[in-house]
């Protein structure tokens, strides 16, 4: 938290660090991986910002990779959000 406030001045709440890989990755990033691979069929998160859109019915629809910039994918936002 300390680096993200102080080297990109985040001023919005964060959530605390968690694992998104391995023996002990949270629960809700096993769903997501397994819901959708990455590139090629890899399961694993690459790097810091993989992005992972999910539909009102909870269903993951696309990953993207860490590279992705937001305003890639905002017209699949706004398409799903209607």
């Amino acid at each position: 938290k300390f680096f993200c406030t102080e080297k990109y001045n985040v001023t919005f709440p964060l959530f605390n660090k968690i694992d998104v890989n391995g023996p002990n990755e949270d629960p809700l990033y096993t769903f997501l991986k397994d819901s959708k691979r990455g590139f090629l069929g890899y399961k694993p998160i690459e790097w810091n910002f993989a992005k992972f859109l999910v539909n009102g019915d909870g269903e993951v629809v696309k990953r993207f990779l860490a590279s992705t910039k937001p305003n890639k994918i905002e017209k699949k936002i706004s398409k799903l959000l209607g």
